[in-house]
């Protein structure tokens, strides 16, 4: 597991009404790649864009089936074993976006 890869959870997620979803993973690889750590930080992923600057706008090109969006500022702490379905891995220019996201939602200095 690696930063910016997005999955697919198969269990009913509470946060997302008791539907599964897709997030992405924003742990750093250290944690997102080390098997002695069972959880990581994800950003969910809405079907709704709302244009928000926390925001990083999907499609199929990414790999999911219509326009999205992660949302930067709903962080969710998950347990890998749930993230069971590899949908895809964001491309360099939509991890600078998704860094510059993250900046804005966490109120970071750059």
């Amino acid at each position: 597991m690696k930063r910016g890869e997005i999955y697919r959870t198969s269990e009913k997620v509470p946060e997302r009404g008791y539907k599964p979803g897709f997030y992405v993973v924003v742990s750093r690889d250290f944690v997102a790649g080390n098997d002695d750590i069972s959880t990581v930080v994800c950003a969910a992923v809405y079907s709704e864009i709302l244009g928000l600057r926390s925001e990083v706008v999907l499609d199929v090109e990414d790999g999911l089936p219509h326009e999205c969006s992660i949302r930067c500022d709903f962080l969710t702490l998950m347990f890998k074993r749930k993230l069971t379905h590899f949908v895809g891995t964001l491309s360099n220019g939509k991890l600078k976006e998704l860094n510059r996201a993250l900046r804005y939602a966490l109120a970071l200095d750059d």
